[in-house]
C-alpha cells in the first residue's frame, strides 16, 4: 500500500509538471539549444564515467 501512495505522488508530481511547463513555458531560442546541446553531451559523458568508475570501485 504504501509502495502505491508512493507511485501515485510522484506520477501526480510528474502530471503537474507537464500540465504547469506546457501552460506557462516558453519556446526556447535556437541558439540556447545548441548552446545547451553542446553542455549535455560533456555532461553524459562525464556521467557515464563517473558511474563506471564507481562501478570498479
Amino acid at each position: 500500500m504504501t509502495l502505491l501512495l508512493i507511485l501515485f505522488c510522484v506520477f501526480s508530481a510528474v502530471a503537474l509538471m507537464v500540465v504547469l511547463g506546457q501552460r506557462f513555458g516558453k519556446p526556447m531560442a535556437v541558439e540556447q539549444q545548441q548552446k545547451y546541446s553542446k553542455i549535455l553531451w560533456l555532461v553524459v559523458f562525464i556521467a557515464i564515467i563517473a558511474a563506471i568508475i564507481r562501478q570498479m570501485l
